[in-house]
């Protein structure tokens, strides 16, 4: 079949065959459509979506693209996790413990950021000696043995991916739903996981601003995941503020590890406490929500949640006396605060404006050669709704001696603002979408 038939065709709204749908993803790898070709037909994705079933097909035929990992030596339903992103979102490194120490098998595959700062794989390596590098075989005998292991995604899983998403990305096709759900769950099926759970972000700060959008996407990727014959579901989670108070790749590790240690509490243990509770659900451990909310207690008081931290630390090579002393992970030597010009009320904190603060410090890449530096980001002093006094520090910069600061300062004066009253608050958790809240939806093409 001709790549321009297939373009015309859904240039024009046609639904795409299956065997169209994989000479498309077959064309990416040899050649057999012209890179003009390729992007032709994502922009009449773009502008005329899909199907459920042609978003399914294409999902399938990205995953199979590539290599697949097989979990099936792994003794148990193993369970992953997936977030948009977000600013100071570091989740996976506290629910992935909670939830490993409740009995799930987390076996999650992650990438770096690119971005406002780094990804999952970029804070764990912030820890000395911690390697997210493990081939196929150490991976599933570290789930099986610790209960958890968080490595790097394969360069050759799902393959036509990285092509797709490139592209994605220079000709304004970025935010489709059929094209954004297909490069996720791809990835997720071709890491093997049965039960994945989904935190997709919602507010000025994530992938689709307005609530409409993320609910949307949430759905749309629960839906085609089913379809697959695996397990999903999502949590739909505000991002219009940064959820944690550390932003900043050790900064990030080390409110963990105090979370962890019961130390502190907040927004991000909030929203870590509700993703572990859908992972254990999702994995078939426990059947009700008060059992897994019990459970999850008990592991965070009793310490049994650090100890698994710990464990996958030590396992994948680093040093696990960071649990104990967070002084052992890097960390810039300058503060220097930026204080509140007014009294009153905190009204906004624009998450954008804090990620691409910490990243003009280093801790997020601009290109994907830049080398991040761990030591370094922003503190979130003060959350939405709190009150402040003039001259009282909002952030806290984390720099080092020879760091050019003022591109941060001027970012995260301009990521606040201050109101003679406290606004209404917004819900962290907006809505949980399980498979049956789903079911009778069929196009994949809203806000495509």
């Amino acid at each position: 079949m001709k790549p321009v038939d297939i373009i015309v065709k859904k240039k024009f709204g046609g639904e795409l065959t299956r065997a169209e749908i994989e000479a498309f993803v077959r064309g990416c790898l040899d050649g057999s459509f012209e890179e003009y070709q390729l992007s032709a037909l994502l922009m009449a994705i773009c502008i005329q979506g899909m199907t459920d079933r042609e978003t399914a097909d294409l999902t399938m035929a990205m995953a199979d693209s590539g290599d697949r990992l097989s979990l099936s030596q792994i003794d148990g339903v193993t369970v992953d996790k997936h977030s948009t992103g977000g600013v100071g979102d570091t989740t996976t490194l506290i629910a992935a413990p909670l939830a490993a120490a409740c009995g799930c098998k987390v076996a999650k595959m992650s990438g770096r950021g690119l971005g406002y700062t780094g990804g999952t794989l970029d804070k764990l390596e912030s820890i000395p000696g911690l390697r997210t590098d493990l081939d196929a075989d150490a991976f599933i005998r570290q789930v099986n043995r610790v209960g958890l292991a968080v490595i790097g995604q394969s360069e050759r899983l799902a393959s036509a991916d990285r092509t797709l998403y490139a592209l994605r990305d220079v000709t304004g096709t970025v935010r489709s739903l059929p094209l954004i759900a297909s490069s996720i769950i791809s990835k997720k099926i071709a890491a093997g996981c049965e039960s994945v759970v989904l935190d997709v972000k919602t507010g000025s700060g994530a992938l689709m601003p307005t609530h409409e959008e993320s609910l949307h996407l949430a759905r749309l990727m629960v839906r085609i995941g089913g379809m697959t014959g695996r397990r999903f579901s999502a949590l739909l989670t505000d991002m219009s503020q940064p959820l944690g108070a550390q932003v900043g790749n050790a900064l990030e590790v080390e409110e963990a590890v105090q979370i962890l240690r019961g130390e502190r509490g907040g927004a991000l243990l909030d929203v870590s406490l509700a993703l572990a509770e859908s992972m254990i659900l999702s994995s078939g451990l426990m059947h009700s929500q008060a059992e897994a909310a019990g459970a999850l207690r008990a592991a965070l008081e009793s310490g049994s949640g650090l100890e698994k931290l710990r464990a996958m630390i030590e396992a994948q090579g680093g040093d696990p006396r960071v649990v104990d002393d967070t002084g052992r992970l890097p960390c810039g030597e300058v503060r220097t605060d930026v204080p509140a010009r007014e009294d009153g009320y905190i009204g906004r904190i624009e998450p954008q404006d804090v990620g691409n603060a910490a990243r003009s410090l280093g801790a997020g890449r601009y290109r994907k050669t830049d080398v991040i530096d761990p030591g370094v980001g922003v503190i979130v002093n003060k959350r939405v709704g709190e009150s402040v006094v003039r001259g009282e520090p909002v952030f806290t910069v984390v720099s080092r001696r020879d760091s050019d600061t003022a591109e941060a300062m001027r970012l995260l004066e301009r990521a606040v603002t201050v109101s003679p009253e406290a606004p209404d608050p917004i819900p962290l958790i907006h809505e949980h979408i399980g498979p049956d809240d789903c079911a009778g939806r069929n196009r994949g093409d809203e806000f495509a």
